[in-house]
């Protein structure tokens, strides 16, 4: 490898969003930083396999007022 190209590779801390902490080598920071995670494989659902929607400010609700008529028959 040539000197002086390369990053400076060093320890740091990662904490997952449980808590848990382990020390590995990265470009990240200085040596010794922390880096704090938000979303882990331990908390995302890629990885955990659940899913939850989410309904902020009613949008399913006001979608489903909006549209919830469509494809329905009526009678008469």
């Amino acid at each position: 490898m040539k000197s002086g190209i390369h990053p400076d590779y060093h320890e740091i801390n990662v904490i997952m969003t449980d808590g848990t902490e382990y020390t590995t080598r990265s470009c990240y920071g200085k040596p010794g930083d922390t880096l704090r995670l938000d979303i882990d494989p331990k908390s995302h659902p890629a990885w955990t396999g659940v899913q939850r929607m989410m309904d902020t400010g009613g949008q399913v609700a006001k979608f489903n007022k909006k549209f919830g008529a469509l494809g329905q028959r009526k009678k008469g």
